[in-house]
C-alpha cells in the first residue's frame, strides 16, 4: 500500500487546457453515541478561567463553547447527533510542476467515521499526570503528547476520550456519492481510540487538540470496557430517537462479538495499515446557514468561502487562475500554470465570520477547509492529529487583534519607505539615471529606487529574467556606489532583489563569485532523495534551493545580506519561497509535505534576524537614524509569516482587468491577506505577467496603469514594476500623461502619509491592516458582506471606491449602514449623509472616487495637504 504518490510534471509540455479539480474525500459524516452510564445527561465545564464547554445529550449529543462573559454565545459547537471527529488512512498523490501543486486524495484504505463519546472530564494541575497515567496518555504513538502542549496550560482542562469506528454492514453511506468516491478496500469493522483536548491559552483564546491511537481490526464488545453499559444506554436512546431517523445505526444498537475472518492477503493488508496508522484526520463543527467566512490568507478570487472548499498550500498563484484566454493556453503548455481560483503565496489555516466566530490551526500539514455544506464546517487534515485555537471576540478588529497577538505582528516600517513612491525600474545606471531626472522635473515624492536587476539579466524563454546570484553586475551597474551615493543625497534609498534560490553561472560574463558552487560545497542546498543536490525547475532554469533547516544555511546568506548592504542597499525584496519540492530530502529529517508550508516562514525568519542583527550591530545615532533603517518585503507566507515578516507584496498579477487575476484580484488579496494579519501589503503597480503570443497578447495599456496607480496610491507602499517584459506594456515613464499621472498620485499618497504612519503604529500594536474590507468596521450591514473588490477602506476615515473597468468613468459608491457622519467627496465637496445607499459617482481618469467622513480631523488634514500639493 503507498501511502504517498509524487508526479512530477516539470516538463509536460501538451496538456489539458482545462484541467479537473484536484480529487480530494467529500464530507464525510457519521453518527455521535455515548455512554449514559459515564457520560452525564447535561453539564457545564468549567475550562480555565474564562471558557465554559457545555455537553448535552438533546437531539443525539453535542458540545458547545462559549466564553464566560457571554455564555449564551457559543463560540464553536458541532452538530447535534453527528460525528465530530473522524479518521482514515488514505493514498495520497501530488502533481508538481515549477512551484505549482495539485494534491490528490486516492483510495482510502480505512475510514473511521462514527464516533462514541466514553468519558468527558476535567483534570486538574495536580492530577494531571495521574490521569495521564490512567488513560495511557505517554504510551507511545496511543497518547496525547501532553507535555509540550500544557506547557503553559491554565487549568483546569477538559479531556474526552472514546472510539471512532466503521463497522461492515448493508447501508455503509447515507450519501450515495460518497460510498462512490471513497472506493474502500477494507471493509471489515476497524475502530481506534481516540482523545479531544481543550484547555485555556489566553483569557480570550482556548486551545483544541485531537489525537487517534492506531486503528484496530477487531470489533469485539471487550474492545470497550464499558460495551453492555453503553448500549443500555444506547437502547434507551434509540427507543427515544426511533428507528427512521437513525437508519442503519439500529442495527448497531444489539452489541455482538465480532470475530475476523481475512484472508492473507487482507491481513498483510491490516498490518501494514496498523504500522502506518490514519493519515487523515477530521474536525466538523456547526455552522449558520448565512455565516460568511473571511481570511485564509492572501486569497486572490475570493472574500467570503461560504460554499467553497480552501485547500491551505502555499503555492505559486497561478497564471491566469481560471480567467480566459489566458488560463487555456498556459495549461496547454505548462502543467497546471494557470492555477485556479483558490491557488496562493500566502495561505493561513485561519477565518473568522460575521457571527464573531474565529479558528486557526497551528502546526504545518496540509489541510482543507470544507464550507460547502450550509449547517457545518469539516476542516480535513493530511496528518494523523490536529490543535488549534478557537478565538473569543465581540468585533472583527477584536478577532484580528487576539489572533495576532498569538501568532505575532509586523514591525512598523521605516518611514522612508512609506513617505514617497518607490520607483521600480531596470535598466542599468543611465537608465536610471535618466527617469530620475524626468521624475524630479515632475517633483514627484521618491522614496527609493528598486533595481531588481542589480545582478544583471538575461532574455529567456518566458522574458527579460535575472541572474540569481545575489551580488551587483557591475557592467550593467556601473558606477553602482556613485549611483548610490547621489541618490542618497536626495533621502533616496536604493533596493535590490534575492531569493533563496541560486542558479548556476558559469556562463555569467564579469561575475565576483560564483553563489551556487559555493553553497553546494558548503553543503547547504536541498538534496533530492538520493543525497544529491536538488536542481529545482523554475520558470525557465533550474536552480538550486537553500535548506533552511541546515544550522549553515542562514549565516551563509546573512554574510550575503551583508555585503549588499554594506553597498548602501537599505531594502530589498525577498522573493520566492513557495517551492520546496514535497519529495526533498531536508538536513532537519522531517517531512518535506508539512515543511514546505513552514518554509516562507523560515525564508522571513533568515531576512528578519538579519535585520534585527544588522540594528543591533550599529550604535549611536546610525542605529537610532530612521533613514538608515532596512526593510524587505516579499509574497510568501503561512500564518506565522506577519511575526517574521516586515512587508508584503501581493506577487505577480497579470496586466489585466479580469477578476481572477489582475487590478481586481488585487484588491481582494490586499483585503483578504489583512484579515489574516498581513497589516502590510501591496502589489505591482500595473501588475506583472505580460503575455505576448501571436494568438493571445495580454499588455499592460496605459489606461489599465493609469487606473492600478490611482489603486495603489492608497495602499500602505506605493511601488512601482516594469513587468516580465517591459517593452511589451506601458510604464510610468513611456511619456508625459503616464509621468504626469504618477507625478500626482505620488502626492495624493504622500498627502496621507501622517494617517499612514498612525496606521502602521496601529498595525504593529494591534495587528490591523491599513486597507479594510468594510466587513471589519460594519459587520451589521448585510450589504457589505456583499462587497468584495469594489470598495475598501484605509483606517477607518477614507474610503476609496476605484475604478477596474476599462472605459469606465463613474462607479457605484456604497455607504454603509452603522456611520453617523456624512462622507465628503474628495473633488467636489459634495456630502453623501444616507447610511446604506447605494450612489452613482463620475470617476473620470485623475479623480477616483475618494471619500473623507465629515469634519474628521484625518479628513481635513488630508484635504489640506492636497490643497498644498496643488492637487485640489
Amino acid at each position: 500500500m503507498a501511502a504517498l504518490k509524487i508526479s512530477k510534471k516539470h516538463h509536460k509540455h501538451l496538456n489539458n487546457p482545462f484541467p479537473s479539480t484536484p480529487s480530494s474525500l467529500p464530507l464525510l459524516r457519521g453518527s455521535l453515541f455515548f455512554n449514559l452510564q459515564t457520560v452525564p445527561s447535561d453539564q457545564t465545564f468549567i475550562v480555565g478561567k474564562d471558557f465554559q464547554v457545555l455537553w448535552s445529550t438533546d437531539n443525539g449529543g453535542s458540545l458547545s463553547i462559549s466564553h464566560q462573559s457571554h455564555p449564551s454565545r457559543p463560540i464553536w459547537s458541532t452538530v447535534p447527533g453527528q460525528a465530530f471527529v473522524s479518521a482514515a488512512l488514505a493514498e495520497t498523490e501530488v502533481e508538481e510542476s515549477r512551484g505549482s501543486f495539485a494534491i490528490k486524495d486516492g483510495n482510502v484504505h480505512l475510514l473511521c467515521n462514527d464516533q462514541t463519546v466514553e468519558d468527558i472530564r476535567l483534570i486538574n494541575e495536580n492530577d494531571c499526570y495521574l490521569e495521564a497515567n490512567e488513560l495511557d496518555f505517554l504510551s507511545g504513538n496511543q497518547g496525547l503528547d501532553q507535555k509540550p502542549y500544557l506547557k503553559d496550560t491554565q487549568f483546569p482542562i477538559l479531556l474526552i476520550t472514546g472510539w471512532v469506528f466503521r463497522k461492515k454492514k448493508k447501508k455503509c453511506f447515507q450519501n450515495t456519492e460518497i460510498h462512490e468516491r471513497l472506493q474502500l478496500q477494507a471493509e471489515r469493522s476497524t475502530y481506534a481510540r481516540y482523545w479531544v483536548l481543550f484547555d485555556q491559552k489566553t483569557s480570550n483564546q482556548i486551545g483544541f487538540q485531537v489525537k487517534f491511537g492506531k486503528p484496530n481490526f477487531e470489533f469485539r464488545s471487550r474492545a470497550f470496557p464499558t460495551a453492555s453499559r453503553r448500549f443500555r444506554g444506547l437502547k434507551r436512546k434509540l427507543r427515544r430517537t426511533g428507528r427512521s431517523r437513525l437508519g442503519w445505526c439500529w442495527s448497531f444498537s444489539r452489541p455482538r462479538g465480532f470475530v475476523k475472518v481475512s484472508s492473507s492477503e487482507e491481513e498483510k493488508e491490516e498490518k501494514v495499515a496498523e504500522s502506518i496508522g490514519f493519515n487523515r484526520v477530521c474536525l466538523t463543527y456547526s455552522s449558520e446557514e448565512n455565516e460568511r467566512f473571511y481570511g485564509f490568507g492572501e486569497q486572490f478570487s475570493h472574500l467570503n468561502f461560504k460554499g467553497k472548499r480552501i485547500p491551505i498550500f502555499v503555492q505559486e498563484q497561478g497564471i491566469g487562475r481560471g480567467d480566459q484566454p489566458i488560463s487555456f493556453a498556459v495549461n496547454l503548455v505548462s502543467y497546471r500554470a494557470a492555477g485556479d481560483s483558490s491557488t496562493t503565496y500566502a495561505p493561513s489555516p485561519h477565518y473568522l465570520t460575521s457571527t464573531m466566530r474565529s479558528l486557526y490551526l497551528e502546526g504545518y500539514d496540509y489541510s482543507v477547509f470544507d464550507l460547502t455544506r450550509n449547517d457545518r464546517v469539516q476542516i480535513q487534515i493530511h496528518g494523523d492529529s490536529v490543535q488549534g485555537r478557537i478565538l473569543h471576540g465581540n468585533s472583527p478588529s477584536e478577532l484580528i487583534e487576539r489572533f495576532t497577538e498569538t501568532i505575532g505582528r509586523l514591525p512598523e516600517l521605516p518611514e522612508w519607505i512609506i513617505s514617497g513612491a518607490v520607483v521600480g525600474m531596470q535598466g542599468g545606471t543611465d537608465s536610471v539615471r535618466q527617469v530620475w531626472e524626468k521624475l524630479q522635473a515632475h517633483n514627484t515624492p521618491v522614496s527609493a529606487f528598486w533595481l531588481q536587476d542589480w545582478v544583471g539579466h538575461r532574455e529567456t524563454l518566458i522574458g527579460s529574467q535575472l541572474w540569481w546570484n545575489w551580488e551587483v553586475d557591475t557592467a550593467r551597474y556601473w558606477g553602482w556606489q556613485n549611483l548610490i551615493e547621489d541618490l542618497s543625497a536626495q533621502h533616496i534609498k536604493v533596493m535590490a532583489y534575492c531569493n533563496p534560490c541560486l542558479a548556476p553561472t558559469n556562463e555569467k560574463p564579469n561575475r565576483r563569485r560564483n553563489l551556487f558552487e559555493e553553497a553546494k560545497k558548503l553543503d547547504i542546498l536541498v538534496k533530492d532523495k538520493n543525497g544529491d543536490t536538488y536542481m529545482v525547475p523554475n520558470t525557465a532554469f533550474d536552480v538550486g534551493m537553500l535548506d533552511l533547516t541546515h544550522p549553515d544555511a542562514a549565516s551563509w546568506f546573512k554574510q550575503i545580506l551583508q555585503e549588499m548592504v554594506d553597498g548602501g542597499v537599505r531594502g530589498w525584496m525577498a522573493d520566492f519561497g513557495e517551492g520546496l519540492p514535497v519529495d526533498a530530502s531536508l538536513y532537519s529529517g522531517e517531512d518535506p509535505i508539512a515543511a514546505h508550508n513552514r518554509y516562507p516562514e523560515l525564508w522571513a525568519q533568515m531576512n528578519r534576524e538579519f535585520v534585527e542583527e544588522w540594528k543591533s550591530a550599529h550604535s549611536g545615532k546610525a542605529r537610532e537614524d530612521p533613514e538608515e533603517a532596512l526593510v524587505f518585503f516579499m509574497r510568501a507566507g503561512f500564518r506565522n509569516s506577519p511575526k517574521w515578516g516586515m512587508l508584503f507584496w501581493e506577487g505577480d498579477q497579470m496586466v489585466s482587468w479580469q477578476a481572477n487575476d489582475g487590478i481586481k484580484s488585487a484588491v481582494v488579496g490586499l483585503l483578504s491577506s489583512g484579515i489574516s494579519g498581513y497589516a502590510f501589503n501591496h502589489s505591482d503597480i500595473g501588475g506583472y505577467c505580460a503575455v505576448n503570443l501571436p494568438v493571445i497578447k495580454y499588455r499592460r495599456s496605459e489606461e489599465l496603469l493609469l487606473r492600478w496607480m490611482e489603486v495603489n496610491a492608497f495602499t500602505v507602499v506605493f511601488r512601482t514594476h516594469e513587468g516580465n517584459k517591459p517593452s511589451c506594456n506601458s510604464q510610468f515613464y513611456s511619456n508625459h500623461k503616464t509621468l504626469a499621472h504618477f507625478a500626482r498620485f505620488a502626492k495624493v499618497y504622500k498627502a496621507w502619509k501622517f494617517y499612514r504612519v498612525q496606521l502602521v503604529k496601529e498595525a504593529a500594536q494591534k495587528g490591523l491592516p491599513v486597507c479594510r474590507h468594510l466587513f471589519l468596521h460594519y459587520p451589521n450591514d448585510e450589504h457589505v458582506h456583499k462587497l468584495s473588490y469594489q470598495q475598501f477602506l484605509v483606517g477607518t476615515e477614507i474610503l476609496v471606491v476605484p475604478v477596474l473597468d476599462r472605459g469606465k468613468k463613474d462607479v457605484k459608491a456604497y455607504f454603509p449602514v452603522g456611520e453617523s457622519c456624512s462622507w465628503q467627496h474628495i473633488w467636489t465637496g459634495k456630502l453623501f449623509a444616507k447610511p446604506g445607499s447605494e450612489v452613482w459617482v463620475e470617476a473620470p481618469i485623475g479623480h477616483p472616487a475618494i471619500f473623507v467622513k465629515e469634519g474628521s480631523i484625518i479628513g481635513e488634514t488630508f484635504l489640506k495637504n492636497l490643497r498644498e500639493f496643488n492637487i485640489l
